[in-house]
């Protein structure tokens, strides 16, 4: 019985993949996954990868219209960086934690307390967020973010607490504030979880993913000397991807939410991966599913846009990021010399 419902739900699946596939191509839609995104809907995506690099990846794509499965910020940022193109959002439900902590108006308080200070936003925003930041990061060039602000300037930095607090470890800076918010899912990954995985399995590589997931609490924990950094590689999305293919060991630890993992076995078959955290799942990933992008595409729901000033002064933001450098050439944290990250 157990088969039979499985070939059932195989042939369901493979006839959603061809139904989506054919309308995409009507359409001339793009269909991109985060890596965080339910096995299946990775499958079907032209692209899988992390929130910013998606967004670049569509806007350099002749398609009219980009399906974004993903949460909400995302699917914004994708429309501020493709603005003459339809950003469909397969589900509306599909929020951020991180991203839900702060908000425009609170963001305006705060500079108001501090006149002059340097915003620094985490791209895990809202684009209103966004619009009223100097500068966006991403958790792999934070440090250099920060690094290229004049050493007087006092920096906001937001939304994410532990990732401020490493990037203000990092730096030496102690004119850094920092605004107090954290992703629920990977708050949850913490040392002592860390520790006992590492136990378990003694040879194995450890990966942490600092950006599209918020692993921050375990980069802060390893920088305060809580976790030991021995056999750790701290790295981007594609990097993790990569890296398995780089290195000589055969088992590999990862912290960050578990549908990576989905994308690392595929790729890495002869490889064996853990997850730091059986629970680091974000169920606001997981509320897409390939019916809803199907009728995403059939109905042409959920068009995100963002407004023409906002996003102009959202995509300044970015910009100036990318003009600093964008692949984060400073160190996140002490970690081996061999260490390398060939990802964004």
């Amino acid at each position: 019985m157990a088969t039979t419902v499985n070939d059932r739900a195989a042939r369901d699946t493979a006839r959603l993949h061809e139904e989506i596939r054919e309308l995409a191509r009507k359409r001339n839609a793009v269909i991109i996954a985060h890596n965080y995104e339910r096995p299946e809907v990775q499958d079907v995506a032209d692209f899988v990868g992390d929130s910013l690099g998606l967004s670049r990846e569509a806007a350099k794509t002749e398609a009219d219209v980009i399906v974004f499965c993903g949460v909400h910020f995302m699917a914004e940022t994708a429309a501020i960086l493709s603005p003459q193109k339809t950003v469909l959002l397969p589900d509306m439900a599909a929020g951020c934690s991180l991203a839900a902590t702060i908000n425009a108006e609170q963001l305006r308080e705060w500079k108001a307390d501090h006149p002059g200070a340097v915003v620094v936003s985490y791209v895990n925003t809202t684009a209103d967020v966004k619009a009223e930041t100097d500068y966006c990061c991403t958790s792999g060039n934070a440090v250099e973010i920060i690094n290229a602000i004049p050493p007087e300037k006092e920096i906001l930095f937001c939304p994410d607490m532990f990732l401020g607090a490493h990037v203000r470890r990092m730096t030496g800076r102690q004119n850094i504030r920092v605004w107090m918010g954290e992703c629920h899912v990977h708050a949850g990954i913490d040392p002592e979880h860390i520790s006992l995985r590492r136990a378990e399995h003694p040879d194995a590589e450890f990966l942490i993913h600092p950006e599209c997931g918020c692993s921050t609490s375990v980069l802060d924990a390893m920088s305060a000397g809580a976790v030991d950094p021995e056999g750790v590689q701290i790295l981007s999305t594609e990097g993790m991807i990569r890296r398995p293919a780089l290195s000589d060991k055969s088992e590999f630890i990862v912290a960050t939410e578990i549908g990576i993992l989905h994308r690392l076995r595929r790729e890495n078959p002869t490889k064996t991966f853990y997850p730091a955290s059986e629970k680091a799942a974000c169920a606001y990933m997981k509320v897409t599913t390939l019916p809803k992008v199907l009728r995403s595409l059939q109905l042409m729901q959920y068009p995100i846009t963002v407004p023409a000033e906002t996003a102009a002064r959202a995509r300044q933001a970015i910009e100036r990021m990318i003009a600093i450098g964008g692949r984060g050439g400073s160190p996140l944290s002490p970690i081996p010399e061999n260490t390398v990250d060939p990802g964004e």
